[in-house]
């Protein structure tokens, strides 16, 4: 997935999972975004899941992120069934 097409996905995960998902998309250049993203593995940016606590729970690197597979994940950390994929 593109970046571009990346900002409305993570958006509309806070509607796949009403009122248990908080999405939002962070400015990766920022010192304090560039740290995380060295500390995660990632090269220039990607997907993280993380608890309310802040630990992560999955997370995808880069341009190899795919929403449905983070859609999946957080439906099996949710011990929830998956919402079906937005028509596209």
């Amino acid at each position: 997935m593109v970046c571009a097409q990346l900002k409305p996905a993570v958006s509309g995960l806070e509607k796949d999972f009403p009122g248990q998902v908080k999405a939002a998309n962070v400015d990766a250049s920022t010192p304090e975004a560039v740290k995380a993203i060295k500390e995660l593995g990632f090269k220039n940016h990607g997907l993280v899941v993380r608890s309310a606590d802040g630990k992560v729970l999955h997370k995808q690197p880069d341009h190899s992120v795919d929403v449905d597979v983070a859609r999946k994940a957080i439906a099996e950390i949710l011990g929830t069934k998956e919402p079906a994929p937005p028509a596209r």
